[in-house]
């Protein structure tokens, strides 16, 4: 392998952001298993597409119509993510698409016209959220909605596809999940309001300025743990996972914009957060399945 290669595959790899790779593979897995789907073609095909050439869509993308925005950026260049050498622009851009296309390609003929449109959704807001034009993630509160489906709809693309329906305590558990992912998105943006003035682009956490949107990823987080209830028992008790995001935030709920970075470190302890609640969630997850 020549040092081109290898550097274009670095730069790859960094902008798919490994670390989140879980973030979007285990809710699709998750949510087949769980729907009544079994260790088979589809489970596999997914969970692997689901795992890296949708983060390399959803994250390569952004970093190549980001990338102004990233070189003002602090935190890049860390496992939270890289700036991508703009020699690697155009690459990035084909790797996504090709690297998308079977499993896209695959997971619909495994599938039925149902899951096909969930699947639909799933890849154009990964594609809306950056690209030229559209690009919702500079219009605040879209921003936060389109973000939570990034992560939202594999989940509901594995229930539908192993043929459920996003019904009573999967749909309580779906709706917790979403207003979780947009209180995470709104206070992931409150660390780069400079930033992102800076380089003119709009977010939730622009509008509302920091101090405002870690309110209100506090308010929805709360609200996540409320609906999780729905879920009934034993699912019920996911609602105190709620309770360190609160506790983590809290301390930025009057933060200025201009000192807008120290939101970082909250945004450093939600990613590993995020490895115990996961546990933790498997293990209510085993619960409910031998209850079952």
């Amino acid at each position: 392998m020549t040092a081109t290669s290898t550097g274009a595959l670095r730069q790859l790899l960094g902008s798919s952001r490994p670390v989140s790779w879980i973030n979007t593979a285990y809710p699709f897995a998750a949510a087949y298993l769980m729907a009544g789907g079994g260790v088979d073609l589809a489970l596999v095909v997914g969970t692997l597409y689901f795992l890296i050439p949708y983060n390399l869509l959803m994250y390569g993308v952004n970093d190549v119509f980001d990338y102004e925005s990233d070189l003002r950026n602090p935190r890049k260049g860390s496992i939270e993510g890289i700036v991508l050498d703009r020699r690697w622009h155009r690459t990035t851009i084909w790797a996504s698409v090709l690297s998308n296309l079977p499993f896209v390609l695959a997971l619909v003929l495994l599938g039925s016209a149902a899951s096909t449109a969930v699947l639909t959704v799933s890849v154009l807001a990964v594609i809306a959220y950056s690209a030229p034009v559209l690009r919702f993630k500079e219009r605040p509160v879209l921003d936060s909605l389109t973000s939570s489906t990034h992560f939202v709809s594999p989940a509901v693309f594995g229930l539908v596809l192993a043929g459920g329906s996003p019904v009573g305590g999967a749909l309580a558990a779906l709706v917790a999940f979403f207003l979780w992912g947009m209180a995470s998105h709104a206070f992931g943006a409150v660390q780069d309001v400079t930033a992102d003035r800076e380089a003119g682009i709009a977010s939730v956490a622009t509008w509302l300025g920091a101090a405002r949107t870690t309110r209100l990823a506090i308010a929805l987080y709360a609200a996540a743990g409320v609906v999780v209830l729905g879920t009934g028992w034993p699912g019920a008790l996911a609602a105190v996972l709620v309770v360190p995001y609160v506790i983590s935030i809290w301390p930025f709920r009057s933060l200025p914009d201009e000192r807008c970075e120290e939101a970082n470190a909250g945004w450093r302890r939600f990613i590993w957060f995020n490895l115990g609640t996961g546990f933790l969630i498997t293990q209510l997850l085993i619960a409910i399945a031998w209850t079952r």
